[in-house]
């Protein structure tokens, strides 16, 4: 006589996966072992680096900080280009050597926008340029003055479209920068000179409308009557 057969149910169902996975993952385990340590390996190898080199860029802004903070007056006192070299038998190292040694760092980034005026106040505008272009770092007034810098070296090789471009661009970097009605005035004036006047009239305007309170209010009346 037939048996009836035990009806297995939902719970034994599950458990039974359940031990299947458990015994499929540790054969898995076993036979891809070096493997796993290889991946596990690379992991902790990344984190280290990582580690390291976050590490090594806070030092480097310390050392910028603390290298930068002693050429300052010298670069204070107009004496640029012992700024830029540093001042021998002392203590205090030249920008550029700021620059070359830490320029990723934020305080080298910074060490970059005094060494391109540096040279700018030389009249070495290539150099000035290529220092105010190179300038990546955080701070809004900073990249701004980059660009104002670099508006400033297409002025003096009379590329005044160009300056009044780099110039107005500079204005819109920070709503807050206090130089806006400046970059904006100093936009308007080298639209002039490239000869487009409703050009010159909008930055005119702009300063009217949202920087009366500038120093470069003073000089608009002027200005703005060239433009019309």
């Amino acid at each position: 006589m037939l048996t009836k057969k035990k009806q297995i149910s939902k719970k034994e169902i599950k458990e039974d996966k359940l031990v299947t996975t458990y015994y499929q993952a540790v054969q898995y385990l076993d036979e891809n072992r070096s493997r796993l340590y290889v991946y596990v390996g690379i992991f902790v190898a990344l984190v280290a680096l990582v580690y390291f080199y976050i590490d090594h860029r806070a030092k480097n802004n310390e050392k910028a900080n603390t290298e930068l903070a002693r050429v300052m007056d010298i670069y204070n006192q107009g004496a640029y280009q012992e700024a830029i070299d540093g001042r021998k038998g002392t203590n205090i190292t030249g920008l550029k050597k700021i620059v070359d040694e830490y320029g990723s760092s934020e305080n080298g980034e910074t060490a970059k926008i005094f060494l391109a005026n540096c040279y700018n106040f030389l009249g070495k505008f290539d150099e000035a340029f290529k220092y105010y272009d190179d300038y990546s770092g955080g701070i809004d007034e900073l990249k701004a003055t980059a660009l104002a810098g670099k508006a400033g070296c297409y002025e003096a090789q009379k590329e005044y479209q160009k300056a009044a471009e780099a110039y107005k661009d500079a204005a819109h970097v920070s709503k807050t920068d206090v130089q806006n009605g400046e970059y904006l005035l100093n936009s308007g004036i080298n639209y002039l000179k490239a000869g487009m006047k409703e050009k010159a009239l909008e930055q005119f305007t702009t300063i009217r409308d949202d920087y009366n309170t500038s120093s470069a209010m003073r000089e608009l009346d002027r200005y703005m009557a060239q433009a019309k």
